[in-house]
């Protein structure tokens, strides 16, 4: 693989190969996925569900094992993925954005649920402060953001232990190529944040009650209730 020129053209690029590709780069990819689909209250049945930075509609295709009635609103900056997904789903009950996350306006107290897997890292500490806002204010009272993603922060030991737990990871199932272009592609794209840091911003959102699944300590799924 190689890195292209911008982060729109690096996903219309992994687009080609995504499931595969992720299962490989990132640790317990489908494990974190299966998070989408668990622990959610018995009496949960959301009407309007939002996927965040969609990628091939991955989550989307979980939740609607759980809600194949729900409107599903999926929202990814890449329209190859786009495109998979209304191949995937096509259009009925299904609203389709090409958009970036800070451009997107959202809906005030539209949703029932927000998803966003492998996603919310591209944004900056800034950015993901007005996002986490944003949802907050998008979803209806008893509402749920769900969150699956790589939250460390780059500056610290614990980071240098997570870079060789992640290359001993992705060697064993690619090459040395892969672990350089995913590399490249951590160090120009993504924007992690530790799970205390992306908690304080939820909580200043708005947000109070959380349920957090911990894999290795940085891959994690993160549920916000909005009570």
């Amino acid at each position: 693989m190689k890195l292209q020129s911008n982060i729109i053209e690096e996903f219309n690029e992994f687009s080609k190969n995504y499931t595969a590709d992720m299962v490989k780069v990132v640790p317990y990819y489908l494990k974190l996925l299966e998070h989408f689909s668990k622990d959610l209250p018995n009496d949960f049945n959301p009407k309007h569900i939002m996927d965040l930075g969609c990628g091939n509609g991955n989550i989307t295709q979980k939740l609607l094992e759980l809600y194949p009635e729900a409107d599903y609103t999926l929202l990814d900056a890449s329209e190859n993925m786009l495109e998979l997904c209304k191949a995937q789903f096509g259009t009925h009950n299904k609203t389709y954005i090409q958009s970036y996350f800070q451009d997107y306006e959202f809906p005030i107290l539209k949703f029932d649920m927000v998803a966003a897997g492998f996603s919310i890292h591209h944004c900056n500490a800034k950015d993901k402060q007005k996002l986490f806002k944003n949802i907050y204010n998008s979803l209806k009272t008893n509402g749920v953001f769900m969150c699956s993603d790589l939250m460390v922060d780059k500056n610290t030991i614990e980071h240098e232990s997570l870079l060789k737990f992640w290359k001993d990871f992705v060697l064993k199932s690619s090459d040395q190529d892969t672990w350089d272009w995913l590399m490249d592609h951590y160090n120009t794209y993504d924007n992690p944040n530790s799970l205390n840091q992306q908690l304080n911003w939820l909580k200043q959102a708005g947000f109070t009650d959380f349920k957090i699944d911990l894999y290795n300590t940085n891959w994690i799924h993160l549920k916000a209730f909005k009570t």
